[in-house]
């Protein structure tokens, strides 16, 4: 057998040349992990709609002498999900509430501080052409990935049109959201682990429309970069049991500003819109809104004042 890394990991980084019938198994494990660790092969086989012999055929195809040790890595990584709660209790169980929010913000910081070293400055300029110049952009984030796909697509709404958010727990509700995606248009996907099967059939639909595919993700063993011709990598590890997001949310600012100062005029022009229609139906006080003067959106520092 390969070098033993966790199960999900190995599913994800064979899952570009799995079969139609090995992919349905994939995304069954990766969605329904806590179902699929009880059950046989002929069981599993049954429940997504394959023969047993494709189930022994899809642990082999990642790495396994056979199903049951296949099963045994599953309830392992399982059982780890588990007990994730106990292990953040045995590391801050005797911290002091300041204690664990100093040492949470520095692991952000520390995140941040990461990614800077570690982005592609080509890439980062690549996908803020690409979103400038499609036809139609479809922005795609599920589960802890749903705010960040959200944030995006308000902020792409005031800078361009024809952005569309894909919010759907139906992978074929997603693709007739998209049905008429081309080489013309771009999709964003937004994925860190657990990662979303969601998201990468649908940048896998893209990609085979030929349009252009950028992902937000965490490392270059992400499967996200398998359909993806533009990606931006963000550090996102575990603090809890919650995600900790702040690294891919300061990327997704960072693309926002860019966008803006590429097209400054165009923003200006959409604020000043949604100002007029804002105080023609009272939607808010004056002194609620705070526009742009002569810097678009943000008031970023980003030229050098003159001496």
């Amino acid at each position: 057998m390969e070098n033993r890394y966790d199960i999900i990991t190995r599913i994800n980084e064979h899952y570009g040349k799995m079969s139609k019938s090995q992919k349905a198994i994939a995304s069954f494990i990766s969605d329904h992990y806590d179902k699929a660790v009880f059950m046989t092969a002929a069981k599993l086989g049954e429940t997504v709609g394959v023969s047993e012999s494709t189930v022994v055929r899809f642990a082999s195809f990642i790495g396994y002498n056979g199903y049951p040790e296949f099963q045994k890595d599953l309830e392992e990584w399982v059982q780890n999900k588990i007990n994730s709660v106990q292990k953040i209790g045995a590391k801050y169980g005797q911290s002091t509430q300041s204690e664990i929010l100093t040492s949470v913000l520095n692991a952000d910081i520390e995140k941040i501080k990461d990614t800077i070293d570690n982005l592609d400055s080509v890439a980062f300029e690549t996908a803020v052409d690409i979103i400038l110049n499609a036809q139609n952009v479809y922005v795609m984030g599920v589960r802890s990935c749903e705010p960040l796909a959200d944030f995006l697509h308000f902020y792409l709404n005031m800078i361009r049109g024809n952005v569309t958010l894909l919010r759907t727990t139906s992978v074929s509700e997603t693709f007739e959201q998209m049905i008429r995606i081309n080489k013309n248009d771009a999709i964003i996907g937004i994925s860190f682990p657990r990662y979303s099967m969601r998201t990468l059939k649908a940048m896998e639909f893209a990609n085979d429309r030929n349009a252009k595919v950028i992902t937000i993700t965490d490392t270059v063993h992400s499967p996200m970069n398998l359909y993806s011709s533009c990606n931006l990598l963000a550090r996102s590890d575990m603090v809890s049991i919650v995600d900790s997001l702040v690294a891919p949310l300061s990327l997704i600012n960072a693309l926002v500003v860019a966008m803006c100062l590429k097209r400054p005029e165009d923003v200006k022009q959409n604020l000043k819109n949604l100002e007029n229609a804002w105080n023609n139906y009272q939607v808010y006080l004056n002194d609620e809104i705070n526009f742009i003067d002569e810097e678009p959106m943000l008031n970023y520092p980003l030229r050098k004042e003159k001496a």
